[in-house]
């Protein structure tokens, strides 16, 4: 059987990221962050998406920047 990933909050990852509640949401409705779904009324994130767009950002700096 596959493991379950974990799944953040949107309290949770704000305080994982350490930005406001709000920036996540003005994200989502931009389409900037990190892939959410939700389930019922309540977002949440996976963990390995999270990861994954951590990562983006990462290799975004890294290339903006001409690294």
């Amino acid at each position: 059987m596959e493991s379950v990933d974990p799944l953040f909050t949107v309290e949770g990852l704000a305080a994982y990221l350490d930005v406001p509640v709000a920036t996540l949401y003005a994200w989502r409705c931009r389409g900037e962050g990190p892939l959410g779904f939700r389930v019922g009324k309540h977002l949440r994130y996976r963990t390995s998406d999270v990861e994954d767009w951590i990562r983006d950002r990462i290799e975004h700096t890294q290339y903006g920047r001409g690294q």
